[in-house]
């Protein structure tokens, strides 16, 4: 891929129905330009990671596109999961690779996000790059409390109105989230147990917002389908939080339960370089192969 790259790293609220999500999937590669490179559905979590990536244009065409077709196909009255979401497009950044600012891509969510109110109804936040207030850089700002709440909260509080929209929720597609960032990185360790308040002291424990570890979001969740306990991570600067780091932080409270670690998982693609320093974790890593890595699957 030449020129300028920007990547759209987009979360739906559906990761059971294959068809549904391959759908999704097809709406963005339907974008000329666009390359799809990573559809990664989560049964448990209820949600699906789609990578893809193009021109900036082109990428904002396919996101647009994704975000329309979601919402027809996505009820969240009738959707759960263990992962936090308002919308049936959940949340939607974008990332500078090549030749390309973080606040271009600022600007690119911002149209986006305008034309996801006027075309489909669906309310649009701005998050992180795109923020137009403090408190909506960190995305679980926005989405606390969930669909459910939020459907309330965002016709009485007007701390909790959307940017794009109307004081109300679409029905059933709820609201979007829409940003720029870095390169994130989303790591999951699975414990061999399903003990999942020891996942939880664990993700407490290590994410920033509990005086951890500087740039990681951590949440502990069951995995129902395995009978696990999983500490979900997003590294937000892996370059100065390592995947490395917790990693081993992780393993050494395991242990000190008296638990192993069954497995890891990367979601979606990584960086290159955030493989520095993988010789412990990347061996646990599901399924791992050369083409989970980002400059890879674009030839760059």
């Amino acid at each position: 891929m030449t020129g300028p790259i920007v990547e759209c790293v987009p979360n739906f609220s559906e990761g059971k129905d294959r068809q549904k999500v391959d759908a999704i999937a097809a709406a963005i590669a339907s974008v000329q330009g666009i390359m799809v490179l990573d559809v990664t559905l989560d049964p448990d979590h209820n949600r699906s990671v789609i990578t893809f990536a193009g021109p900036a244009e082109s990428v904002g065409e396919a996101a647009f596109r994704a975000v329309a077709q979601a919402a027809e196909s996505i009820d969240l009255t009738r959707q759960s999961g263990v992962h936090p979401r308002i919308g049936a497009a959940d949340v939607v950044p974008f990332v500078p690779v090549r030749d390309m600012t973080l606040a271009e891509c600022a600007h690119l969510a911002v149209n986006v996000g305008e034309r996801i109110w006027s075309h489909l109804h669906v309310p649009v936040y701005l998050y992180e790059a795109a923020a137009r207030r403090p408190d909506r850089v960190n995305l679980e700002n926005i989405r606390r409390g969930g669909f459910e709440k939020l459907r309330d909260l965002a016709r009485t509080d007007p701390g909790r109105h959307p940017d794009f929209g109307e004081a109300a929720l679409h029905p059933t597609a709820g609201a979007t989230v829409v940003g720029a960032r870095k390169f994130l990185v989303a790591f999951n360790i699975n414990l061999k147990t399903p003990d999942v308040k020891l996942a939880q002291a664990i993700a407490k424990k290590i994410r920033a917002s509990s005086g951890g570890l500087p740039f990681v979001k951590a949440m502990g969740v069951r995995l129902k389908s395995r009978n696990l306990a999983q500490v979900s991570m997003n590294l937000t600067d892996f370059e100065m939080t390592a995947v490395s780091t917790v990693f081993a932080i992780v393993s050494i409270e395991a242990a000190l339960a008296g638990v192993h670690i069954a497995g890891s998982e990367i979601v979606g693609l990584i960086p290159r370089k955030a493989l520095e320093g993988s010789e412990d974790w990347l061996p646990t890593v599901e399924n791992f192969n050369s083409g989970l890595i980002l400059e890879n699957r674009l030839g760059i």
